[in-house]
Formats: C-alpha cells, structure tokens, sequence
C-alpha cells in the first residue's frame, strides 16, 4: 500500500513538473507556424522567390555565355539557379527567424 501511495505521488509530481514545458513548446510552435505563414504570404504576394532564382539564372548565363558561348550559357544558367534557390532559402529562414522574434 505504501509503494503505490509513493508511486502515484512520485507520477503526480513529474506530471506537475513537466506541465510547464509543454506549454512553451506550444507556444514556440504557435509562433513559428505563425511566422512560417505570414513570411510565405509575403513572398507569394510580391513573388520573391521567383525573382531571386530566375535574377541569378540569368546572371549566370550571361557571365557563362561570354565565357563559354551557348553552351556556356546554359551551365551558367542552371549553376545561377540552383545559386539563387539557396540563397532564397537562407533569405526565408532568416525572415522567419526575424518575424518570431518581433513576436514577444
């Protein structure tokens, strides 16, 4: 009888104890979500991800078409894309680690 009296006491105190974690970490998760949705409405409204890659493919064909004619210019393009994707993704990231913390 002691065991289980110490037992559900010892259950009823972690449970105490861990209640407040969860909520921060929902609460983080809400602010996320939230930070997600309002930088990807932005960028869809204004089509920013677009203009980055389809900008830096264009950049790279024409730095690869005067270094290597047409097929130079291909590369170039696909190599100036797949540049302006990554760096539209770190711009994402960084947008929305800015917006969670103008959230406090």
């Amino acid at each position: 009888m002691t065991f289980l009296k110490r037992s559900a006491a010892m259950i009823a105190l972690a449970g105490m104890t861990l209640m407040p974690l969860s909520g921060v970490s929902q609460s983080y998760a809400h602010r996320h979500r939230r930070a997600v949705a309002s930088q990807r409405a932005r960028d869809h409204r204004h089509h920013t991800g677009a203009k980055i890659v389809v900008g830096s493919a264009v950049g790279g064909a024409v730095v690869g078409g005067l270094l290597g004619g047409p097929k130079g210019a291909l590369i170039g393009a696909g190599v100036g894309a797949g540049g302006g994707a990554i760096a539209n993704h770190v711009r994402v990231k960084k947008g929305v680690r800015a917006r969670e913390r103008r959230e406090y």
